[in-house]
């Protein structure tokens, strides 16, 4: 299946987030949760910031990527398919400080997220500079698959000791990121289960994951694309049968904190020493942001 192809790129075009994996120096598939647009010739622009450049640096190495929808809050659609997207990126290394090139994903962020208009003010200018301060990604498709949403969940999970228990806990489902057979990276929605050593996970048949390096992800965001919190698991998945599998966690990522009221502060200076790293080490002074061109788009998103 393409997305040139009406069926699915309508429930794709919906959605407001997607969980989106690239392989970190050891392998490991690390998934975060990002905005994507997708462009008429087919292909996915996404970008990130110099404070989260870790997905850059990794396609740089390897190229091989993947993208599910699967999470539809906000995007109006009930029961919405889960949408399975493989294929190939690009991150060159040019930092964008407008919205050149990327209109329609500025207009977007600033149409689904009111609250990000505010950054563009003179208040916060200081502040949220580093937000501003891009490199884009574009992932060509090469393999679609669109699935049926998880069953509803019928019962609590066990109280566990397991790391990254607590943080399962708290939601419904999570974001299995794994390795195939020739190594590329897959995805999958599915519920862990506390059990012994590990998470019990069943995936879909078409997900075809090995064991390995793997990690589960669990985000959530409002309808406005508002208090966000998400958590990685990282561990090693053991197969224990068909669609079956064991993942062993080892560690617990929470880079946007566990909802302390300290979080938000710790993140801005964390955001900021992030930044000035990428450009010192490349030896370029922090470039000027254009604040004219994107308070041109909050303007257009106000009157929309």
């Amino acid at each position: 299946m393409s997305l040139l192809d009406p069926a699915p790129h309508d429930v794709l075009d919906a959605y407001r987030t997607c969980e989106f994996v690239t392989l970190g120096k050891d392998g490991t598939p690390l998934v975060w949760p990002t905005a994507a647009w997708r462009r008429p010739d087919g292909t996915l622009l996404l970008s990130t910031t110099l404070a989260f450049a870790q997905k850059a640096l990794n396609i740089r190495r390897d190229g091989r990527v993947a993208l599910l929808f699967s999470d539809p809050t906000g995007s109006g659609l009930d029961r919405a398919p889960e949408i399975f997207v493989g294929g190939r990126a690009e991150c060159p290394d040019e930092i964008r400080t407008g919205p050149q090139g990327a209109e329609d994903y500025w207009r977007m962020l600033f149409e689904r997220q009111p609250h990000s208009r505010a950054y563009v003010s003179l208040p916060l200018r200081r502040t949220m500079a580093w937000y501003y301060l891009r490199l884009l990604i574009t992932v060509t498709p090469e393999r679609v698959i669109v699935r049926e949403p998880p069953a509803p969940l019928s019962e609590s999970p066990r109280p566990s000791t397991l790391p990254g228990a607590t943080q399962l806990a708290r939601y419904p489902s999570a974001v299995l990121a794994a390795r195939d057979a020739s190594g590329a990276p897959v995805l999958a929605r599915a519920r862990p289960v506390p059990a012994e050593g590990g998470f019990e996970i069943s995936v879909p048949a078409d997900c075809a994951a090995v064991a390995g390096a793997a990690s589960l992800l669990v985000h959530r965001h409002d309808e406005r694309l508002n208090h966000m919190h998400n958590a990685l698991v990282r561990g090693e998945l053991r197969g224990t049968g068909s669609n079956t599998w064991l993942l062993v966690p080892e560690r617990v990522v929470e880079p946007m904190g566990s909802g302390r009221p300290s979080d938000a502060l710790r993140v801005l200076r964390s955001t900021h020493r992030a930044t000035a790293r990428y450009l010192e080490r490349r030896g370029i002074s922090r470039p000027p942001v254009q604040w004219a061109e994107f308070r041109d788009l909050v303007a257009e998103a106000k009157r929309r």
